[in-house]
Parts: structure tokens; sequence; C-alpha cells
């Protein structure tokens, strides 16, 4: 009779859902959406576990990211080989962790290392620098970043040693009540 065609096992269903905060619905969605960004390279079956990497600028055109001023230090950030090419882990990732039901933890790891542009594990007065340029879409004079990056950096900075750590940022985003409302991506 009727032979359905699975794009998923029923353990890898488990593993995306144990690991992520999708149902099963969702991840399809999520296959449906990776798969629409190149339908040529990406199967319909992934049983088999395909190795297929999507180049970073098919992910950043997605109109979930297009807008993003972030968007290349997103999905880099997610890229396991950090150039940005996505495997659909990399994507589900991605996605998981900045959904809206993504806990505030999670989306604080994500952020710091979104922001740290250098990759040093801190974040610097430089990386605030381009923090701020890309919200503001450049829109500040450079005197003007300089004197908002002094005096985040002031407040943030509780050891004094001109850098944030994991534990300053985190300290400075739980003091930021629209964190978790403006941190999140909708798919």
């Amino acid at each position: 009779m009727g032979n359905k065609q699975s794009t998923f096992t029923d353990e890898q269903f488990e593993a995306y859902q144990d690991c992520t905060f999708f149902t099963r619905k969702e991840i399809l969605r999520l296959h449906g959406r990776y798969r629409e960004l190149a339908p040529q390279m990406v199967p319909m079956d992934y049983t088999n576990n395909p190795d297929v990497k999507l180049p970073l600028a098919l992910i950043i055109s997605m109109p979930e990211l297009k807008e993003n001023p972030f968007r290349e230090r997103i999905v880099e950030t997610f890229s396991e080989d950090g150039r940005g090419s996505l495997t659909f882990n990399d994507f589900v990732d991605m996605f998981s962790a900045l959904c809206e039901t993504s806990p505030r933890g999670v989306k604080t790891i994500y952020a710091f290392k979104i922001y740290d542009f250098n990759m040093d594990n801190f974040i610097c007065k430089e990386d605030l620098e381009k923090t701020l340029t890309k919200l503001t879409k450049g829109e500040l004079p450079p005197e003007e970043v300089t004197l908002v990056c002094d005096k985040a950096m002031e407040e943030a900075d509780l050891d004094g040693d001109k850098k944030l750590s994991f534990q300053d940022f985190e300290n400075m985003i739980s003091k930021a009540p629209d964190f978790l409302s403006t941190f999140h991506i909708r798919i």
C-alpha cells in the first residue's frame, strides 16, 4: 500500500527534540526552509545523514536574517567551520538558540559569541564599537560611538581589566529588560 517516505528517522526526530526547543512539526518546517534555500543541494530524505552545507550567502539571504545587521556574525557563530557554511544541524541549532522559547542563559551565551568579533572570549572596546556601529547602522559619529562604548565598558567591566568577560556580559544583560524580547528570530 502507500509507502510514505520519511524525511527523518524517529531517532533523528527524538535527537532534535532532545537538543532543541522544537516539536517534530517545527523541525520539518525548518527542513523545508533549509531546503528552499537550495533545493538542488538539499535532499528531502535525511535518514542517511547527507553531508550538505549551505554557504553563508544563501543563509543570510533568508527573510528572517536579511535585515539583521549581525546576520553574518550570527551565521558564522553557528557554523561548525566558523566561515558561515551551515549543515542542517547547524541551521537547527541556530534557530533553536534564537527562537522565542530559548531561555535567557542560552541566548546570553550566543549573544556573547556574536558580539565577540575578534573571538578572544572577551568583549573588548573594539568589539563594542563594532556592535554599536552595526546596531546604529553607522549613523553615529565616531566620537559618540567611543563615548557610548567607554561608558558601557566603565559600567559593565566589574574587574576593571578593560574587557568584558562572559560573567561581566551576563551581568550587564541581566539588567536589560528587553533582551529576551529582541534577541530572537522567528521562522
